[in-house]
């Protein structure tokens, strides 16, 4: 047996541990890349995201399958860490980083700018979704919801029981819009006076998307992420509580 066959024998056995191995190879190139190429201006989180889609392109075309990279025997281990099951545990251990006491730091502003941003975000998606043809109410919010987040968008679509196809829609529109924020943070923040503690929570309000907004903070001044997450990590639950329902039976009774 050579060693490529024994690589491929250890990867198919021990798939999903072999899926971490990969993931962190994956950060620690992400982060020297960061580092030493852009000079911290572009987030590790957005080039070790952006490499993953291109991976994930990469497996499904060469398979012709539906599943990206776990398409490919070795690297099956994929299937389960993008599942449902990380995914929602995702999703709890963000509501558990919450405190309602946090919130009330950011004060008025934060709250209004968390609603703001998540009715703002579920539009532009509803709209986007409805110039593309779908007239599905249910399609039309889980997708607006992906615009939310892409961990808001998977839990609507679950919700109104919608197909795998748009929960995917839903979760690559999330994605875009974390790394779009990921990557301008840096280059916008002094022009919308993201320079202090009260302007990051601001800002976190209306953008959410906690991976994007933190890492986009991390490259602009480090010290504004505490506050930043600190509305982002509710914008996500407060997301995850109105996308399915009352901006879904706004969205049906409009359509």
């Amino acid at each position: 047996m050579d060693i490529l066959k024994i690589i491929q024998t250890i990867f198919i056995n021990n798939g999903f541990v072999m899926t971490f191995l990969i993931v962190g190879l994956i950060m620690w190139i992400s982060s020297f890349i960061s580092k030493k190429v852009t000079k911290g201006r572009i987030a590790s989180s957005a080039i070790a995201i952006s490499a993953g889609l291109i991976l994930a392109y990469i497996g499904g075309s060469i398979t012709g399958g539906q599943k990206g990279i776990s398409n490919i025997p070795m690297f099956s281990g994929f299937a389960v860490m993008g599942g449902a099951m990380l995914r929602d545990y995702a999703i709890v251990s963000t509501g558990f980083g919450a405190r309602f006491e946090e919130l009330k730091k950011a004060g008025l502003s934060g709250a209004v700018s968390m609603f703001v941003g998540i009715i703002g975000a579920f539009v532009i998606g509803a709209v986007v979704a409805y110039c593309f043809g779908y007239r599905d109410a249910r399609e039309v919010a889980t997708i607006g919801a992906g615009a939310v987040t892409f961990i808001v968008g998977p839990v609507t679509g679950t919700a109104l029981n919608v197909g795998s196809d748009i929960i995917a829609l839903s979760i690559a529109a999330g994605i875009v819009k974390s790394i779009f924020v990921m990557i301008a943070t840096p280059f916008i923040a002094k022009i919308f006076g993201v320079t202090n503690p009260q302007g990051a929570m601001v800002y976190g309000g209306l953008m959410g998307t906690s991976s994007g907004t933190l890492a986009g903070l991390a490259a602009t001044d480090p010290r504004l992420v505490p506050y930043g997450a600190v509305v982002a990590t509710f914008y996500t639950g407060f997301g995850c509580l109105m996308c399915p329902s009352i901006l879904y039976l706004i969205t049906n009774l409009i359509i």
